[in-house]
């Protein structure tokens, strides 16, 4: 029933479109304040989006989203939502007038000329699915408080109305889609990873096709436990207590399960956490067969028991449970057997830590009662160790450092085990850099002001300082004459970096210059097929145009191409290690990366060689190792060329040499 108060707030509203309607093309923006905080009002009562909806086929013409983003409907981007929803002010409010408005072409309302219904319900669906957890809100006392807060509120009231007016089983597809891709890169932190299997299980109460449940619950099976016993016993002490009573061949059998199910989706139950802790202490015949080792990782268990048995104890604890499966990838990259590793290993269970950063590591896990911040950082290096291509950013603009972690991690693990006490018990790292000597303690300023800390514990320890030694090695490089990162990526990363650097926009006069030859030498360089042969050693540290679908330029980023190989279908990709994490990524021009289905190994995007060209301005390269630039097909270069000018070149002024 509809209060008066609530007929106020829609008059109030139509009589504001009203006036905005009618107004001159040139007047228009000075009504759209008095709209928008009538429609603010409105969606604040129950039945206020329902209300907007009705009118959703005036909004464009009215003149409500002129002069802003939200102009043309067709160049929107779903990923982009959750954050102009979120945000104070009236950016939310437009935001979900945008939303109603995609709602009324959707469903046939509202007819636009060039966003079809089709097109329109594939945006909101892409939408809800980014959104699931404002779709389903957590029935919790903390949930409903938060809810409060108006523009969660205001979200939680719009996606509800979408889910009535567009089906619910339209988008369980892409939620599993979004967390396959996720798993399938299987990183480090799986906090969203977790939050969306969590609220993809409130999908198994709606109607949707049972393939799709079975994934769901295969997924929630790997956080809640996949046996029957842990499934029974859901408290980890009670589960515990079930294992002192199962025979040898039980428990062999629990093990496999356990193993199984982590293996397949790189998660780690709770139950999984207790039963290896219980087979360290009872039955280490089983371990091997809890982590499902290979061979090779079977035989680096043996050798290296002790070791091994002390981290299980130290670092495998529920909290940190998702370390056991860079456990068991550590073992079977034989990380054990390097030399400086089992000694740096040690020194870190007893080592004594600054008290900013024990604060900061006990900060990054919910329950920390019994564990220690050593124990949390042996977690987090057994994670890295095990998982160098795991290794993300978050939130912060810090690809460079993540980079850095994931190839010391991959082929210099000494050389991390020395990093990490020094910062975590010294405050301090250095760098050498053309003769002087680099102190971070001594810098004040990074990339990152403002450290957003929901990362994995190594780099919640080292990301600070590295950050800051990379942007002093930065300010250092400045004004050469040529791109930075030819001085500061080797002086960075190590000796291991090859010193031939090319990059395609002149430092000097910011335009691009001789994008042929750059095109060019990168195929003579990287190429099997042009540069005799010559296969990557160590990930190489380049530089890429980010862009949106549309192909706009977004701005620089930080990849490692790891390696150059032929797919499945004989076609060479370019297999590189992106720090963002991110499972759907679309560059535009039908340029999107894959984590899966092309070859490519956990932790790995890939792209067609051109198409990764395409977006690319600087690369190392080995002048000794490098074929014949002439040779490459003049056909490939205009291919590549002609993806670069009608996306991240249209910014750019481009010279031809």
């Amino acid at each position: 029933m509809t209060t008066e108060v609530e007929t106020n707030q829609t008059e109030s509203f139509k009589q504001a479109l009203q006036v905005m309607e009618d107004a001159v093309p040139y007047a228009k923006k000075m009504y759209q304040a008095d709209v928008l905080q009538a429609a603010a009002r409105l969606m604040d009562e129950q039945d206020g989006m329902a209300m907007l909806y009705q009118h959703a086929d005036r909004f464009d013409k009215a003149g409500i989203f002129e002069g802003g983003p939200w102009a043309e409907p067709s160049h929107l981007e779903p990923r982009l939502v959750t954050g102009s929803l979120m945000d104070s002010g009236m950016t939310s409010i437009v935001e979900i007038l945008s939303e109603l408005r995609m709602a009324a072409i959707a469903k046939g309302k509202y007819k636009h000329e060039v966003v079809t219904q089709d097109a329109a319900k594939h945006f909101l669906d892409e939408v809800m699915a980014l959104n699931v957890d404002i779709l389903f809100p957590e029935e919790t006392e903390a949930a409903r408080i938060e809810g409060k807060q108006k523009e969660k509120n205001r979200a939680e009231k719009l996606f509800q109305f979408l889910a009535d007016k567009l089906s619910l089983a339209s988008i369980s597809g892409k939620i599993l889609e979004e967390i396959d891709d996720l798993v399938a890169q299987h990183p480090i932190m799986v906090n969203r990873i977790v939050s969306m299997i969590k609220d993809a299980k409130k999908l198994l109460k709606q109607t949707i096709e049972e393939q799709e449940k079975r994934a769901i619950k295969r997924y929630v099976n790997a956080l809640s436990g996949p046996t029957k016993k842990s499934k029974k016993y859901q408290e980890p002490c009670e589960y515990r207590k079930q294992l002192k009573e199962m025979s040898d061949q039980e428990l062999e059998e629990e093990a496999k399960t356990f193993a199984k199910c982590m293996r397949e989706t790189g998660l780690v139950s709770k139950h999984h956490a207790v039963l290896t802790r219980y087979l360290n202490r009872h039955n280490q015949k089983l371990l091997p067969v809890a982590m499902q080792l290979n061979k090779k990782g079977n035989a680096n268990l043996e050798e290296h028991i002790d070791i091994v048995s002390d981290l299980i104890t130290v670092a495998i604890h529920l909290p940190m449970r998702q370390s056991l499966y860079g456990l068991a990838c550590m073992l079977e990259r034989g990380v054990l057997s390097s030399t400086p590793v089992i000694p740096g290993l040690k020194r870190l269970i007893e080592l004594d830590l600054k008290p900013e950063v024990r604060k900061v590591l006990l900060n990054s896990i919910n329950d920390n009662e019994g564990i220690t911040a050593n124990d949390i950082m042996i977690a987090g290096v057994i994670s890295v160790l095990g998982q160098p291509l795991g290794i993300g950013q978050g939130m912060n603009p810090t690809c460079q450092t993540a980079r850095g972690i994931s190839l010391w991690s991959l082929h210099a693990p000494g050389y991390l085990l020395e990093l990490i006490p020094r910062a975590a018990r010294d405050g301090d790292i250095d760098v050498q850099f053309e003769g002087q000597t680099i102190h971070s303690k001594n810098l004040h300023q990074g990339l990152v002001q403002d450290l957003h800390e929901e990362l994995d514990p190594v780099s919640l320890i080292l990301v600070p300082h590295l950050d800051r030694i990379y942007g002093e090695l930065v300010r250092r490089s400045e004004f050469r004459g040529d791109d930075v990162h030819k001085w500061v990526n080797p002086a960075f990363y190590g000796d291991w970096i090859s010193r031939g650097f090319s990059s395609t926009i002149d430092p000097l006069t910011g335009s691009v210059a001789d994008y042929p030859g750059f095109v060019r030498l990168f195929y003579a360089t990287h190429h099997p097929d042009y540069n005799n042969g010559y296969e990557l050693i160590y990930p190489n540290p380049v530089g890429i145009f980010i862009t949106n679908s549309f192909g706009n330029l977004l701005g620089l980023h930080a990849v490692s191409i790891q390696r150059v190989a032929r797919n499945s279908d004989g076609k060479y990709r370019i297999y590189f290690y992106n720090p963002n994490n991110d499972s759907a990524q679309v560059w535009g021009q039908g340029i999107t990366p894959t984590v899966k289905g092309h070859g490519e190994f956990p932790g790995e995007s890939s792209l067609p060689f051109h198409e990764f060209i395409a977006r690319l301005y600087a690369f190392h390269y080995n002048p000794y190792e490098q074929g014949d630039a002439y040779a490459v097909d003049n056909k490939y270069v205009e291919k590549v060329e002609k993806l670069a000018r009608e996306s991240w070149g249209q910014k750019y002024t481009w010279v031809q040499l």
